[in-house]
């Protein structure tokens, strides 16, 4: 049992379809007693004022709360909380009479912890996948919640499996292996095509796969340092306020792009790829200051003129598109001009620029679980109205997670939010990444880059650290000199333990071969044989991603 301990592996599956019968539950249901209700309301117990009824249906046993007159009203575990343990949640809801958002809440002596939710409906089960980190031992009620309580609320298949710290990192350890990785195998051969033995190899990785970087603003464009300190790290980059509309129209009629355009040739004379941030911002406080007391008919003039200026200038020269910034939390544009502007945008910004993946950008939806506005599941509800426009059914929308922590992070509720936004099939990149200054940043901006790292279906990273004399919005990599603060080594001990320059060599063995693990990347190969005295074979060669077959046979070509 020990060693099963150890080696329990962690499920990044999840759910978004509502099906006609709730999945078997996660890890068996882990440590929760009776998960699946066959031995009726054993281990069960009502919360709040809420009655319990155990039904069957189609041979599914499930417990339905009814008689709702609180929220909070509804069924409960009592369990026993470990102290740093990490608890992964998993459960299967459904509702009575109309959709109605879920949560799955934890109230211990600390407190109450929101722990994941979903929107549920009536007729089908719906998965709620979420997490805790316990900050404490001591007993605990796990139950569900909504704020509508006329529904009723089923629940099925509970699950809420423990982990160690150390068994966390394995599963990081063994996502990076899986997803970032790939075995590699070298033979060297003389002309003739007979191996060389003990010839010598040498690994240069030259640029790395898996795009990690950080915001950049026009303080870059005249300091030398900072250009220095940034184009030696990142591969990948987004201008802090620079393409916002405040920064390109303060005045009305007056465009400017100037900045824009030099940090995007700066950029690019790095190889450096942009993402376009952004084309509107949906928060009423960010708007050019002209722009709120224009009239409707005057504002839609003003978005198609912004629209059309900005997209158009920069089409085919991004690697994404920040649509409609913060649409989950604020409705700007959407109070003036009607629902579908948030949609109708996409569609218009595709068909400007129809090879730059268009992305909704938001926060709170990993570093929150209390935000009701920006859960994983009203991210996708989202998603699906913007897709529901017409012509917008074959459209890729990426999900853009901000990623503004303010505290130690929850890592299973990041990494469950992240399994239920990749049950959409969308590309998911971390674009603002940052920590509020406090004792512990570096320590927890360490365990959200590990975390955010190794899921397998992150395809991006970006920190919200652009470089300021007078400081930087939360959190700053150097000070003034360019000298690491502890935020900027722990990027540093990152990139080296993620193999960003990676060199490495060794000896051929008796039938010519080299084998080796190498991150994803483009590498330099070089290739020495003891009878050649002076001769170097020198190669390039491209280490693809996991959709690649797992293994890649090179074989290198000595010619005497």
């Amino acid at each position: 049992m020990g060693y099963k301990a150890q080696a329990l592996s962690y499920d990044y599956s999840s759910s978004i379809q509502c099906l006609e019968n709730p999945q078997k539950p996660l890890y068996d249901g882990g440590i929760i007693k009776n998960p699946e209700f066959n031995n009726g309301l054993q281990g069960w117990t009502p919360f709040g004022d809420a009655q319990l009824q155990h039904t069957e249906s189609r041979g599914n046993k499930y417990i339905v709360a009814h008689s709702r007159n609180h929220p909070y009203d509804s069924v409960s575990q009592k369990i026993y909380l470990q102290k740093n343990k990490l608890y992964s949640l998993s459960a299967w809801i459904q509702v009575s009479g109309e959709n109605a958002a879920v949560s799955a809440v934890m109230k211990t002596r600390e407190g109450f912890k929101h722990c994941g939710a979903v929107i549920a409906e009536p007729n089908c089960w719906s998965m709620i996948k979420g997490g805790l980190l316990a900050v404490a031992s001591g007993p605990a009620d796990l139950y569900f919640e909504s704020n509508n309580t006329s529904v009723e609320i089923w629940v099925d298949s509970i699950s809420l499996q423990p982990f160690t710290h150390r068994q966390w990192r394995l599963h990081q350890e063994k996502s990076i292996e899986k997803t970032r990785k790939k075995k590699v195998l070298i033979q060297a051969v003389d002309e003739r095509g007979h191996p060389l033995s003990n010839a010598s190899i040498f690994f240069e990785q030259k640029k790395p796969s898996f795009p990690f970087g950080s915001a950049i603003n026009q303080n870059i464009l005249n300091n030398n340092a900072y250009q220095n300190w940034f184009t030696s790290r990142f591969t990948v980059t987004v201008f802090e306020n620079e393409m916002k509309w405040y920064s390109t129209e303060g005045s009305q009629g007056k465009e400017d792009y100037s900045v824009a355009d030099a940090m995007l040739q700066f950029a690019k004379q790095n190889n450096i790829p942009v993402r376009g941030h952004n084309i509107f911002w949906d928060d009423p406080s960010q708007q050019p200051s002209w722009v709120p007391s224009l009239s409707p008919d005057q504002l839609t003039s003003a978005v198609q003129k912004r629209l059309n200026s900005v997209v158009s200038r920069y089409k085919g020269q991004l690697v994404a598109w920040d649509v409609v910034n913060e649409n989950l939390h604020f409705s700007f544009f959407e109070s003036k001009l009607g629902q579908d502007f948030s949609p109708k945008i996409y569609n218009d910004a595709h068909n400007i620029d129809a090879q730059t993946t268009l992305f909704l950008n938001d926060f709170n939806t990993i570093e929150d679980s209390r935000d009701g506005s920006s859960t994983p599941a009203r991210y996708l509800e989202k998603l699906r109205q913007i897709k529901s426009y017409p012509g917008n059914d074959g459209l890729t929308i990426g999900i853009a997670l901000e990623s503004h922590f303010s505290g130690p992070p929850d890592l299973p509720y990041i990494r469950s939010s992240i399994d239920t936004l990749a049950a959409s099939g969308s590309p998911i990149w971390i674009t603002e990444l940052d920590v509020k200054s406090q004792p512990n940043q570096a320590q927890y901006l360490e365990q959200i880059l590990r975390e955010v790292h190794s899921h397998p279906k992150v395809q991006g990273i970006i920190m919200w650290t652009p470089w300021s004399p007078s400081g930087c919005y939360r959190m700053c990599l150097t000070d003034n000199n360019f000298k690491n603060l502890p935020t900027g080594d722990v990027v540093d001990k990152l990139l080296h333990e993620w193999g960003f320059n990676t060199k490495l060599k060794g000896t051929t063995d008796p039938n010519g071969f080299f084998k080796a693990n190498l991150f994803h990347g483009d590498y330099q190969v070089k290739v020495r044989h003891p009878i050649l005295r002076n001769f170097t074979l020198t190669k390039h060669m491209q280490i693809m991603p996991a959709d690649e077959p797992k293994h890649v046979t090179q074989v290198l070509q000595l010619s005497v």
